[in-house]
C-alpha cells in the first residue's frame, strides 16, 4: 500500500478520499473534513494497491473490473475517476502513466507496434470494438447511433439534439448546396451505423458510399437504407478504405483516424488524395491531443480499442502535406465529448441489469471504467476533437467561414431531433 499511499498523498490536494485496504486499515487523503462528499473506496484483494500504483491507468481499470476496487455508495467509479483526475490535473498525466523509465519505454514500444494495422488486423480490431451485441449500443447511444462526439451548442441539450447538431456542423463544412448536392458522390470512410451517410442524402440528395470493417455495422446500415427506401442512393460495403476505387466529390471520415494507426497515415492521405476529384473537399473528425504526440495507454489498447491511437494535430497536418493536401480549416472541439460521454455513462447505468445479463458484471464494470476514463480525458485532461477540412484546390471552398455558419443554421432548422425511445419518462407516461 505504501506506493499507492505515496502517489495519493502527493496528488490529492482538494476534497477527501478514504481508502480501506483489504486488511481493514484505513487511509485518508486530502485536506477536507470527512463528510457526504467524501469518496470512499474499499480494496478487497491484497494485490490491489500495488497493482494500481505501478500503472494507475491499467491497474485501476483492472482492479475495478475484477472487483478488487469497490466504490461505496452514494458515489461510483465515475465520481472517483473525476475526483482523482481533477486533483492530478495540475501534475499533468505523468502520475497516471507507468512507473519508471523502463516501463514507460516498454509501453511506448508496445503501443507503437500495436498501431500497425494491416488489413487483417484492422478488420479484427474493428470487429473487437464494433461487433458487440447490437442491443448494447442501442442502450447507451442516441437514436441515430452516433458513436462520436455530440456538438453541444447548449450543454442542456439532449444527446439526440447534440448529435443532430453535430451532423449539421459537419455537413456545413463540406460546402454542398441543395442545388449541387444531387449530382455529388460522397465517400464516408468508417461509416459506423450509417447515420451521417443517410443524413447527407436526406439533406442534399447526394449519392453516398459508406465503408467500414465491422460486419454487423454494415448489415445494420443496409437494413436502415432499405427501410428508408434509399438503398439505390446510399450504399454500404464491408470494405477496407484502401480497397475503394473511383472518384468522389466529397470524402468524410468521422472517428476513423483513431483506428488507422500513425504508420498508415501516409497510405491514408495518399489513397484519399487519389479518390477525391480536383475540386473536391475532404472532411475529417477525430479525437485528438491538444499537445505533442503520445501513446495509447495499455488498458484502452487491451480492452476497448486495440490498435487505436489518438493523434496530435501536428501528426495529421505534417503527413497530409506530404501528399498534396492543403489544410483549409481546423477547429478544436473542446469539452463537447465530455458531455457526450457523461450521457453515455448515465444511459449505461440505467440499463445495468440488461447489460449484465447480455455479458456479465466484469464487462459492465469494464464499460463503466472506459466511459468514465474517456470523459475525464476530455474534461480534466488534454483531449479534444479535431475537425479538419482538406482540399486539393483552394478555390474548392469560399474565402470566409461565413458559408459554414449560414449553412449550419439552415440545416438546424430543417428537422427536430428524435426522442430517445428508451427514455424512462416515455415508459412512465405510457404506463
Amino acid at each position: 500500500m505504501w506506493l499507492l499511499e505515496k502517489f495519493l498523498s502527493k496528488a490529492i490536494k482538494h476534497g477527501k478520499l478514504v481508502i480501506t485496504d483489504h486488511d481493514g486499515k484505513v487511509y485518508e487523503f486530502g485536506p477536507e473534513p470527512d463528510g457526504p462528499e467524501t469518496i470512499r473506496v474499499r480494496l478487497t484483494n491484497k494485490k490491489a494497491a500495488n497493482h494500481i500504483a505501478r500503472y494507475p491507468q491499467m491497474g485501476a481499470g483492472e482492479a475495478f473490473m475484477w472487483g478488487w476496487l469497490v466504490i461505496e455508495e452514494p458515489h461510483d467509479i465515475r465520481d472517483m475517476v473525476l475526483f482523482v483526475t481533477r486533483n492530478t490535473k495540475r501534475l499533468g498525466d505523468a502520475p497516471l502513466k507507468p512507473r519508471g523509465p523502463l516501463r514507460m519505454a516498454a509501453q511506448r514500444i508496445i503501443a507503437k507496434a500495436d498501431s500497425v494495422n494491416l488489413r487483417g488486423k484492422a478488420r479484427k480490431n474493428a470487429e473487437h470494438t464494433y461487433n458487440l451485441t447490437r442491443r448494447l449500443y442501442e442502450l447507451f447511444l442516441d437514436e441515430d447511433r452516433q458513436y462520436t462526439m455530440g456538438y453541444y451548442r447548449d450543454v442542456e441539450n439532449s444527446l439526440e439534439k447534440a448529435q443532430l447538431d453535430k451532423k449539421a456542423h459537419i455537413a456545413a463544412k463540406l460546402n454542398i448546396t441543395p442545388e449541387n448536392g444531387p449530382s455529388m458522390r460522397i465517400l464516408d470512410i468508417g461509416c459506423g451505423w450509417g447515420g451521417l451517410a443517410l443524413y447527407l442524402h436526406r439533406t442534399y440528395g447526394c449519392e453516398v458510399l459508406g465503408v467500414a470493417l465491422a460486419p454487423d455495422q454494415i448489415a445494420f446500415c443496409k437494413e436502415r437504407a432499405a427501410a428508408e427506401g434509399v438503398s439505390d442512393k446510399v450504399k454500404f460495403a464491408l470494405m477496407d478504405y484502401r480497397d475503394v476505387e473511383g472518384k468522389f466529390d466529397r470524402i468524410t471520415s468521422v472517428g476513423l483516424l483513431e483506428h488507422v494507426g500513425t504508420p498508415h497515415y501516409p497510405q491514408f492521405f495518399e489513397h484519399t488524395h487519389k479518390l477525391l476529384k480536383p475540386d473536391g473537399v475532404m472532411f475529417s473528425h477525430c479525437c485528438g491531443r491538444a499537445g505533442p504526440p503520445g501513446f495509447t495507454d495499455a488498458w484502452t489498447r487491451t480492452y476497448i480499442f486495440p490498435g487505436g491511437y489518438i493523434p496530435a494535430l501536428s501528426e495529421l497536418v505534417t503527413q497530409s502535406e506530404k501528399y498534396g493536401w492543403q489544410v483549409m480549416d481546423v477547429e478544436a472541439m473542446r469539452f463537447h465529448y465530455s458531455h457526450t460521454l457523461e450521457e453515455w455513462y448515465n444511459r449505461t447505468v440505467l440499463h445495468k441489469d440488461e447489460i449484465v445479463e447480455m455479458y456479465d458484471e466484469v464487462f459492465y464494470r469494464m464499460w463503466l471504467f472506459y466511459l468514465a476514463g474517456a470523459e475525464q480525458s476530455f474534461r480534466n485532461g488534454k483531449m479534444v476533437n479535431w475537425q479538419l477540412v482538406y482540399v486539393k484546390d483552394r478555390e474548392a471552398i469560399p474565402m470566409t467561414r461565413d458559408f459554414m455558419y449560414e449553412e449550419s443554421e439552415r440545416l438546424r432548422g430543417l428537422e427536430e431531433p428524435p426522442v430517445w425511445s428508451l427514455d424512462p419518462a416515455l415508459k412512465q407516461a405510457a404506463e
